[in-house]
């Protein structure tokens, strides 16, 4: 058992070597790094998150073609695209997301732009002086505001019902922290990085257990919350740069 000091200094030295641009080459924030415009990156970045689970090269490839369906200009796209030209994606499926939820998400973000502004602002919105759980709870309710399928509900998860919302957290880590390494964004300047929280998956939840920052053995949110909360002891400021660190010891170095 590393004392703590020894452990701060570990992740951060394992921060420092993964949160580089060569990050980006297996990783699927790599689609939105191919935009510049900022909706285009956070649209990119929202659908890729939202399919981020399994194997990573397959989770790159189908939001290549996600994105190869939006015409490679997703906001517009998103803002313009009228009925029939929904009908014409023929096909499209990443394990339990269908065409169907697809076609949903594209309807969603659309009135998300045109009737609340955009995403981050529902986020900012939500958001406490701590947390941006409650704000994923909100997003979650208004993403889902419109006529839907009922089935499409579980590609979105709910802090509040239990969920340690990884997709969401990674999403939010993307677009809100800037970490001068050309990784993460940092285009969403109304929320600090201090209140996000770590994605939390079986990588990052078993490397968290064996360096004793994590006791509760679920992934869910109350392990997301213990998780932070030894996180933001080690950085306050930047508490979910130690995802890097997480995921890589247990992705790459089988730790």
């Amino acid at each position: 058992m590393l004392i703590e000091t020894e452990l701060k200094e570990f992740l951060d030295e394992k921060v420092l070597e993964y949160n580089n641009p060569k990050f980006i080459e297996s990783d699927p924030i790599q689609v939105p790094h191919g935009y510049s415009l900022k909706e285009d990156i956070e649209i990119a970045g929202f659908l890729t998150a939202t399919i981020a689970w399994g194997n990573r090269k397959m989770i790159i490839k189908n939001a290549k073609k996600m994105m190869d369906i939006l015409g490679n200009s997703p906001y517009d796209f998103i803002i313009n695209h009228k009925p029939n030209h929904l009908d014409s994606i023929d096909y499209f499926v990443h394990r339990t997301f269908n065409l169907e939820d697809f076609k949903y998400f594209i309807v969603a973000l659309q009135h998300i732009y045109t009737k609340h502004q955009d995403l981050e602002k529902i986020f900012s919105s939500y958001s406490s002086k701590n947390s941006t759980q409650n704000a994923i709870h909100e997003f979650k309710n208004i993403f889902f505001e419109i006529p839907h399928l009922s089935r499409t509900k579980k590609h979105i998860s709910d802090p509040l019902k239990g969920s340690a919302a990884k997709r969401i957290n990674m999403f939010l880590r993307w677009m809100v922290r800037n970490d001068n390494a050309e990784v993460d964004f940092g285009i969403w300047k109304s929320i600090s990085p201090s209140i996000l929280s770590c994605p939390l998956d079986v990588h990052s939840g078993n490397v968290a257990r064996k360096l004793g920052l994590l006791t509760r053995k679920q992934n869910d949110a109350k392990a997301l919350a213990e998780l932070d909360k030894s996180l933001r002891h080690m950085d306050p400021n930047d508490p979910v740069k130690y995802d890097f660190a997480l995921f890589g010891l247990g992705v790459f170095e089988k730790f």
